[in-house]
């Protein structure tokens, strides 16, 4: 993929895909590494599918017989001497407390480190694509902190959707507005 950005956003589809009601993006920023972690509290994996998860070939998609998200993100970590860890517990092992976490970390001044891109979009568009459920975002750089929750801003629209046009513009200014204060 072409930043990283979009690996974020195919992990958080997993977490939608896994009818999770919370998910926490967090990217944390040194001046030497970029980490992301993706955790969710949704159906989980089986300690089988956790291994076989980095393997291309395998999927839960039934439109394809590949599944590409895992493995490149993977690949795009270890190329740059970083690496990629996935913790699950299945919803079949314990009901209260199942869900993922993936972390990807990335060292930035190598030669094949791919780049943030536009994570601005990619949190704005899982937002609107999924209003339902609990989104907290976090990105901690040397600089400072930009964040949003889902929960504090429906504490303040009420009944008012998330996905509604003037709701995610404000979401997308919000973030863009931290990212400059910055």
């Amino acid at each position: 993929m072409k930043e990283l950005s979009l690996n974020v956003l195919d992990i958080a589809q997993n977490s939608v895909k896994a009818k999770a009601k919370n998910v926490l993006i967090k990217i944390t920023e040194t001046e030497t590494t970029l980490t992301f972690e993706i955790e969710d509290d949704g159906c989980g994996m089986s300690e089988e599918m956790v291994e076989n998860v980095i393997n291309p070939f395998c999927t839960t998609r039934t439109t394809r017989k590949v599944g590409l998200g895992i493995p490149l993100l993977k690949l795009a970590a270890e190329q740059t001497g970083g690496s990629v860890e996935i913790k699950s517990v299945s919803e079949q092992v314990d009901p209260a407390n199942c869900g993922t976490k993936v972390t990807a970390v990335f060292f930035k001044n190598h030669l094949d480190f791919t780049p943030l891109g536009d994570i601005v979009s990619t949190v704005t568009a899982l937002i609107q694509g999924s209003p339902d459920i609990e989104w907290r975002f976090e990105h901690h750089l040397e600089s400072g902190k930009v964040e949003l929750d889902t929960k504090e801003l429906r504490e303040v629209l009420g009944d008012v959707p998330l996905d509604t046009y003037e709701v995610i513009k404000w979401i997308e200014a919000y973030l863009i507005e931290g990212y400059d204060s910055i």
